[in-house]
């Protein structure tokens, strides 16, 4: 079974393989090989996922595909605010798709395209792997500044200008692509999804049911 899970950018495909390592490992041996694939930014994964994942879909081999875009910001390529605003578009737009390039589609086809998002962004994964955060920063400890649960920040403050704050304070300057793998990949895929619950952890869950179809 082939996975592909398109992302905004090349630090959130990097962070996730780090974090997820351990996982991904598993399911490879299992028979299911996830691939995560970086976008060039969030209006582009948004508005081109739903036709290229139709184009996929209606084309064996059979594949899954995924998109994992920000909730932040808001509003970009189409109006959204909220996890299901966002979600719910997305699979508008995969089925008109759908629609445009088949009459008849298998309803298996529809279940293969899957969205979930971070909330707000990748950061609220490295304010929730708290320790190898400190670590990174080598501080004991971190003034926390943050709310938890960590997803429960807003788009007025996203969890990377916490964590953008966070560096400054340390006299670093947080880069994405290095720090957030380095980060991640010292911590627990399996804690992160329990300290966020609302939209990572249904991810997680998603990747741990996967299961390679039979012959």
């Amino acid at each position: 079974m082939r996975v592909l899970v398109y992302v905004e950018g090349r630090s959130d495909r990097l962070a996730m393989e780090a974090l997820l390592k351990p996982l991904l490992e598993k399911k490879r041996q299992e028979g299911v090989a996830i691939r995560f694939i970086d976008m060039n930014g969030k209006g582009a994964l948004l508005t081109k996922i739903p036709k290229r994942a139709a184009n996929i879909l209606l084309h064996p081999p059979s594949s899954i595909v995924v998109a994992l875009p920000d909730l932040y910001p808001p509003n970009e390529a189409f109006p959204h605010e909220t996890p299901e605003q966002l979600t719910g578009e997305l699979a508008r737009r995969f089925e008109e798709a759908l629609q445009t390039k088949s009459k008849e589609v298998d309803e298996r086809v529809r279940k293969r395209f899957r969205v979930f998002c971070f909330k707000h962004d990748l950061e609220a994964l490295l304010l929730a792997a708290e320790t190898a955060l400190g670590r990174r920063l080598a501080a004991r400890s971190l003034k926390r500044s943050w709310r938890v649960p960590v997803e429960d920040q807003d788009h007025e403050r996203p969890p990377k200008r916490v964590v953008e704050e966070l560096f400054a304070q340390h006299g670093q300057r947080y880069q994405a692509t290095v720090d957030a793998p380095l980060i991640l990949g010292s911590a627990s895929y399996a804690t992160i999804a329990d300290l966020c619950t609302q939209c990572f952890r249904p991810f997680v869950e998603f990747l741990e049911a996967l299961v390679p179809e039979a012959a």
